[in-house]
């Protein structure tokens, strides 16, 4: 750990108007940071096999725990009418139907301690407690005559050891712990920490309740979803079985799991990474979803489909260039797919011919801090299918689709219904090489003293993602405060083909710079932007691009980066991942070819930066160690650069807004500081 060099409170700079309390004369139109605390979102439907019900996870924002916490309720797919089925203390997930559809398996932490599996039959609204584990069990998956289930749970394992104590430690003594000793390459991960001993692996356990079985064993890690074959006898997973899985992370395969026997077999034997594997209802093929890897920074995810066997594998969404995050089988001759297209995240149908039939365009996920793409869904045996929708002005809602869409809840809709929020529209955007590129343009509730906003561009991670008319909790506080809000999806975002997000392969940050002040000038061109009162933030990615934009301009009045990398040599080998980020982004490793990896490091424009620039990271970051953002702040403080540093106690790289009060306090830090050098 490194040493922390100066911290800031996120509640030490004075908070804009967002933070007023509700004036005595009337309810409060604005959305502020405590409306945080009001928002529900609708997570993991999962409709019944006969279709006609549907167990979702609603999740909401508990003021007292400061977390989200979810429950498990039920919709009626005929009438929208829905109903708690497992609430009460701790917190209620995944939900999943039994093949008859009369009892529905979840995780619970309600009795205390790690989750454990719970069995709920419907008919008599009986639970009983199926397991008694010692860590969380995921990827649950009914065997087909429902008196099993499978999952996957962690099995610890023995530290690795290197020396010894010296001697026996004397009764009553309080000596330091003891020596920590790491071995493997990946020892720690963004929202997991510092790797717990061990590696997950797949158990099988009665639906009644009894001892579990281990199905799987040695010093891999198994990955689900689990998939049974119709008789019961087989579960297909994937994992990376190399003996340099280590290093090699993009490597899996699908395998088939003896149930009885415990024999592991081979199914897939391609470079690159092969997932979610699902069996056809008849069990005759096997779909999952991967690619040839080729070491590009972006690649698509195709469907492909194999006999039970593993013969006769063929890629179903060739023609399709967009990558599919996951699919269901819709009876024995069709999946339901899920993909990005344009910013949008969609549904289709994709026959065994391959033939793509588009069905839902709206489907959202559960990242609502900002608008980024995302979804979930499920298919019932009669091919309805049920999935979680959402608008610019709404999170995610609980929907279906049976010949059209139908919107089932509408979770928000008194809370939001009674707020002012922003507005968004889209932004035509041409690059400086012409290409075309997407933009929104988000404007606040009340009109611009003096005609025109002072406006945000607001950056998304990744970079190989994508931004689009969703939900974001981040951009509709700042759009309270009297900003607009500008983001945009250039050259290496997601959902334009591979051609688009590979235009950064090896040179990122580079050429998106351009395709960001394009966009920058496409809104002011609107007129209804102040082209002297711009601000410039964003997460990850975006806070590359954020370090990178104030080192190459200084147009904008402050600026705010998020986890940023500011040298890619040190992020390298101190991200979580380091087999992968060096061998896919750089083609090489840092002491191989330094100066490509200086090259790109806003580090190397410091120099240049007069903006503004506060620094945001949380204490517990391991994508983006917090290490990198401390490098920038003391350079921009030896350097006299107006700067400050923000640290959120306690958040990872992907849980930065896990917490409420967190999530609306770093908000308001930045527009804060924004504030502070706003043009009056």
């Amino acid at each position: 750990m490194l040493r922390r060099l100066a911290f800031l409170p996120l509640l030490a700079l004075s908070l804009p108007a967002l933070a007023q309390t509700t004036p005595a004369e009337g309810p409060n139109r604005a959305f502020t940071g405590r409306d945080l605390f009001g928002l529900e979102w609708a997570s993991d439907p999962q409709i019944s096999p006969d279709g006609t019900q549907i167990a979702y996870a609603r999740r909401a924002n508990d003021i007292m725990i400061d977390r989200a916490r979810s429950t498990i309720w039920l919709v009626d797919t005929r009438t929208g009418a829905q109903s708690p089925l497992v609430a009460g203390a701790g917190s209620h997930s995944s939900p999943r139907w039994s093949p008859d559809g009369k009892r529905l398996a979840y995780v619970s932490s309600g009795e205390g301690g790690a989750p454990q599996l719970f069995v709920r039959w419907m008919a008599t609204g009986q639970t009983a407690r199926i397991t008694g584990l010692p860590d969380s069990p995921s990827a649950l998956a009914w065997s087909p005559d429902g008196r099993r289930i499978a999952y996957l749970m962690r099995v610890p394992g023995e530290a690795p050891k290197l020396g010894q104590a010296p001697g026996q430690k004397p009764e009553g003594a309080q000596w330091a712990p003891p020596l920590e000793v790491i071995t493997s390459v990946q020892y720690r991960t963004d929202e997991g920490g510092y790797n717990k001993t061990g590696f997950d692996h797949i158990f099988v356990v009665s639906s009644d309740g009894g001892a579990p079985r281990q199905l799987t064993f040695g010093q891999i890690d198994d990955g689900g979803p689990l998939s049974w074959s119709p008789d019961g006898r087989t579960l297909y997973f994937s994992t990376n079985r190399r003996a340099d899985w280590e290093r090699e992370p993009l490597d899996s395969e699908v395998y088939a799991l003896n149930v009885d026997t415990g024999a592991v077999t081979a199914l897939t034997d391609r470079r690159g990474p092969d997932r979610g594997a699902v069996v056809s209802p008849d069990g005759r093929h096997i779909a999952y979803i991967g690619f040839e890897d080729k070491r590009l920074g972006y690649q698509n995810a195709r469907l492909s489909v194999m006999d039970a066997d593993g013969r006769n594998a063929r890629i179903l969404t060739g023609a399709l260039d967009r990558s599919i995050g996951s699919a269901r089988w819709a009876g024995n001759n069709a999946l339901i797919v899920q993909y990005d297209d344009v910013g949008l995240t969609k549904l289709a149908r994709v026959g065994l011919d391959g033939r793509v039939t588009p069905l839902a365009s709206d489907l959202a996920g559960s990242e609502i801090d900002r608008p980024y793409t995302g979804g979930a869904f499920s298919v019932s045996n009669d091919g309805t299918v049920a999935y979680t929708a959402g608008t610019a002005q709404r999170p995610p809602d609980v929907a279906l689709w049976r010949g059209g869409e139908r919107k089932l809840t509408r979770l928000n809709e008194d809370w939001l219904g009674a707020k002012t929020l922003a507005g968004v529209a889209p932004l035509s955007v041409t690059a400086p090489d012409g290409r075309k590129v997407d933009a929104w343009l988000m404007t606040p509730p009340n009109p611009a003293p003096g005609g025109k906003y002072p406006m945000i561009l607001e950056i998304h991670g990744g970079p190989f993602s994508a931004y689009g008319p969703h939900f974001s909790t981040d951009d509709q506080l700042y759009a309270t405060a009297g900003y607009a809000v500008l983001y945009v999806n250039p050259r290496g975002s997601t959902s334009y083909g591979e051609e688009f997000a590979n235009l950064i392969h090896h040179k990122y940050p580079g050429d998106d710079y351009g395709d960001l002040m394009a966009a920058v000038d496409a809104a002011i061109a609107g007129g209804t932007v102040d082209p002297n009162n711009l601000f410039v933030t964003g997460g990850s990615g975006g806070g590359v691009l954020t370090a990178w934009i104030v080192g190459k301009t200084d147009r904008f009045k402050a600026a705010a980066t998020q986890k940023p990398v500011i040298d890619w040599a040190s992020f390298a080998l101190t991200a979580d991942n380091p087999a992968y980020f060096s061998r896919y982004w750089f083609g090489s490793y840092p002491w191989e070819d330094y100066q490509s990896f200086w090259a790109r490091s806003p580090l190397s424009l410091v120099g240049n930066v007069k903006t503004p620039t506060l620094v945001v990271v949380g204490s517990e970051d391991y994508r983006t160690p917090d290490s990198e953002a401390e490098q920038y702040y003391a350079a921009l403080q030896l350097r006299g650069v107006p700067t400050a540093f923000v640290k959120v106690p306690g958040a990872g790289h992907g849980t930065i807004a896990a917490r409420p009060s967190q999530s609306a306090a770093k908000a308001s830090a930045i527009l804060a500081w924004f504030d502070r050098y706003r043009a009056k």
